[in-house]
Parts: C-alpha cells; sequence; structure tokens
C-alpha cells in the first residue's frame, strides 16, 4: 500500500476519472466490496452511492466523488481492495469540482455529512488532551515504511501503538508487534505429508485441512476476519486473568418492574443491561484504573477519566461492539435509549466507524443466550471486559432463610499487567454491591 493518501481523483485519461477507496477514516489497510449500486453504462451522480464496502467496524456505502458515465467496475463483489486501489472509472464530461469538505460528523474521508435523521442526544466531541492520550480512539497514523511492513506482515495498525511524532506508527512498533511463533515449514512441492494419526486428516495447528464433500468452506473477511485478528493480538499479546461474584440482584429486578410503569420510561425498552451498565460506570468512578490501556511503546498506563462504554451485540456481519461516547454522562434513561439505539444499529449493519471505535470498557452479555457465565478476552485497548449471565430465580440464603431470589453471576477478565486482583476483586464486588442496593446506584445520580 501507498504511504501517502490517494486523492479520490486519482486519475484523469480526458474526462476519464478514476475512483480509488478512500481511507474510511479507520487506519484500516483494506475493505471487502460487498456489492456494486451502479453497473458499466449507469449515469452516476455527485454523492450518489456507487458501491458498499464492509471493514472491521461497519458495511459504509461509498458515494461517488463525481458525476458522469460509469465506464469501468475494477473490482469484483468479494474482492478486499487496499486503501487506494482503484475501484470504478467514470467519464465527466463535465468541468470537476472538488468533493465537499468534511465536517465534525464522522463520514468518508472527503465527504460531507448527511443530515441527523434521528432525535438521538448529541455526542460530544473528545477533548484535545482526551485524543491524545487514548491509543485506540483516533485513526492510526503511520509512516508510508511502516504502512507497506504491516500490510506484508499482516499486522492490523488498528490494534498498534505508535512511538513516533504524534503517536505515529513506526517500522519498529510493527516488527514489535509480530507475534512471536515458530515458523511453519512448508512441504516441498512433490515430498508426501506426514501421515496423520489416528486417521484425522489436516493439520491440528491451524494449517491447512483437507476438503472433504461434507465440509462446508466459509471465506474469512470483513468483521471475522478483523475479529479474528484482535482476539488473536489479545490472547497473545495481553496476559489475562479472570474473577467471578454471584449476585442477589432481586431488588434490581423489582425496580426496574416499577421504572417500566413511570412516565420517564413510557416507550422505552428497560433492561436489566442498561441497570448494570449503569452500575459498571459507577464502580468505574470509584475505580479508574479499570478504565486504562497498556501503552508498550513508552512503557505507561494510560488512565481515561471518560467512559466509552462498548456494548457486545451479536449481529449477522458477526460480533460488533458500538460504544457510547461520555457514557459516564448519562442517566439511566439515557442509558436505556443508547443501548437499544446502538444494538438496533449494529444489528441493521448501519454502525458507522465512529461508532465502533474509541471504547474503553466493554460489556457483553451472555445471559440472553441463557447462559449463566463466561470469561471473555479482553480487547485490546481496554483493560478490562465484564461478562452479565442469565439472570434466574434460585434458592438463596435472604436473611438467614431460604427464599427464592433473582440471581446472576458477573465475571470480570482483566489485563494483569494494569490491573491487579486486589483492584479487580473490589470493582467486581463493588459493581454487585450496586446491584443488590440499587437506591445507592440511583442516590449517585
Amino acid at each position: 500500500m501507498k504511504g501517502a493518501p490517494v486523492p479520490e481523483q486519482a486519475a484523469d485519461d480526458g474526462h476519464v476519472l478514476e475512483f480509488r477507496l478512500p481511507d474510511l477514516g479507520e487506519g484500516l489497510a483494506d475493505g471487502d466490496l460487498v456489492s456494486w449500486s451502479v453497473a458499466v453504462g449507469d449515469t452516476v451522480e455527485l454523492n450518489q452511492t456507487i458501491a458498499e464496502v464492509e471493514t472491521a467496524k461497519a458495511v459504509v456505502a461509498l458515494p461517488s466523488p463525481f458525476s458522469g458515465v460509469v465506464v469501468e467496475l475494477l473490482a469484483e463483489p468479494g474482492d478486499t481492495v487496499p486503501v487506494g486501489a482503484p475501484l470504478i472509472r467514470v467519464r465527466n464530461d463535465l468541468e470537476v469540482t472538488e468533493p465537499p469538505t468534511a465536517t465534525r460528523n464522522d463520514v468518508l474521508v472527503g465527504y460531507g455529512p448527511e443530515a441527523e435523521s434521528t432525535s438521538r442526544r448529541r455526542k460530544p466531541a473528545p477533548s484535545a488532551a482526551m485524543a491524545a492520550t487514548t491509543p485506540s480512539s483516533h485513526r492510526a497514523a503511520a509512516t508510508p515504511a511502516a504502512r507497506k511492513l504491516a500490510k506484508e506482515l499482516g499486522i492490523d495498525l488498528w490494534f498498534v501503538a505508535g512511538s513516533g511524532p504524534e503517536g505515529a506508527v513506526t517500522v519498529d512498533d510493527v516488527r514489535s508487534a509480530v507475534p512471536v511463533t515458530a515458523p511453519r515449514t512448508p512441504a516441498r512441492v512433490g515430498e508426501a505429508a506426514p501421515a496423520p494419526v489416528n486417521g484425522h486428516s489436516g493439520d491440528t495447528d491451524g494449517g491447512l485441512i483437507e476438503p472433504t464433500a461434507r465440509e462446508e468452506r466459509t471465506p474469512v473477511s470483513g468483521v471475522r476476519k478483523r475479529t479474528a485478528a484482535a482476539m488473536l493480538a489479545s490472547a497473545r499479546t495481553i496476559p489475562q486473568a479472570s474473577t467471578f461474584v454471584t449476585v442477589d440482584c432481586t431488588a434490581s429486578m423489582e425496580l426496574l418492574d416499577h421504572l417500566r410503569t413511570t412516565k420517564s420510561f413510557e416507550g422505552l425498552t428497560l433492561t436489566p443491561l442498561a441497570l448494570v451498565a449503569k452500575a459498571t460506570l459507577a464502580a468505574i468512578a470509584e475505580f479508574p484504573g479499570i478504565n486504562s490501556a497498556w501503552d508498550e511503546p513508552n512503557q505507561e498506563i494510560v488512565t481515561r477519566h471518560y467512559v466509552n462504554l462498548g456494548i457486545a451485540v451479536a449481529a449477522e456481519r458477526g460480533l460488533l461492539v458500538p460504544n457510547l461516547k461520555e457514557a459516564q454522562t448519562l442517566s439511566l434513561r439515557e442509558l436505556c435509549r443508547e443501548i437499544s439505539d446502538a444494538a438496533e444499529t449494529a444489528r441493521s449493519g448501519n454502525a458507522t466507524p465512529a461508532d465502533l471505535r474509541g471504547g474503553t470498557f466493554t460489556i457483553t452479555n451472555v445471559g440472553v443466550f441463557g447462559v449463566d457465565s463466561g470469561v471473555p478476552l479482553v480487547n485490546p485497548g481496554e483493560a478490562a471486559i465484564l461478562c452479565l449471565g442469565s439472570i434466574r430465580k434460585r434458592p438463596w440464603v435472604f436473611r438467614d432463610e431460604l427464599a427464592v431470589r433473582w440471581v446472576t453471576t458477573l465475571g470480570l477478565s482483566f489485563d494483569h499487567r494494569i490491573v491487579d486482583g486486589e483492584l479487580g476483586a473490589r470493582f467486581l464486588a463493588t459493581t454487585a454491591g450496586f446491584l443488590e442496593d440499587p437506591l445507592t446506584l440511583l442516590s449517585r445520580v
């Protein structure tokens, strides 16, 4: 990939203009072409959607930066297209005008934003100091040599902390991000492979597997490819530990039942997840170290005094984690609305790069699948992830008597470089305490 960004109007052959895949504002090296919205011979208008491209973060509609007649489509659906690679050629017999300048809304670089069509609250922009100390909240700037090396090594710059000027990723940063593994020696052409053990065919360590008629193969792309890379990076680079607590949340369930009947929550879907999110935010306020990140090149711990709360959502494209910006400022009612809107946006495939980047702490809710608990992997760039299990009626000793109570299990996975066992345990116990006695939580609002 070339180091410098390639202009959208990258080539002008007479009046034939070439549109190259623009920087989607995520620091990713490529995108997967999902579909074309135009065909050869079609007339396109300025800002008309010409294609959909899938990245690790979202399916993005690409608008045309100029008008004219489509001469050639330079990629096929399913192709992985590097940033800067040509996508489409358009013949334009009119004078070419510059695309409108991007504003603060998070859209494709070089395009103006569409008008906001919903009544969701206005998300505050992070301060300059905040942006400067957040490794994962901005585009991964990198030197041309670093980008070239990252592409050759298959390293996603999104997960590499930069040590260069203004946080730019350098060649040394990319090299330090290469996992230390023993290289596999490929078999020579014509050389017989070792006989399988116990009749099993194929490798057991992630190598090639011989296809059979009873197996289905699915190309790994888009969200799944980036999720795999992120989880591999998490498992290989983050020393993780976990702790659990079982919680009597009967008072929380009773409070939710009451709030659903009030005018303030009319029209909203108030779920236990919203209250757990509120309890988590209150506990983070008491233990801000849990809301940190590890800066490997500088050997520093970056503690964020703001919370971009990630909510894991199972979508058709795979697992997405939209995050609620400045979640520490939200009331329970606002959290309820924001969580619902974020989940719906993610499931519908309309989540933007801005919705999905910059998270500082994540909650995953496996309870909706009837599972009691889990041990999730920490997202790179964060220090911990909270797992909410199913909430069930169970026998429980309450005030020295056996009773039927609403009970759940909370699990916390954390980066042990940042979070000691004591901090993790205190944070989790505090979160559980707020759920056992939610009035103490609401009294803090």
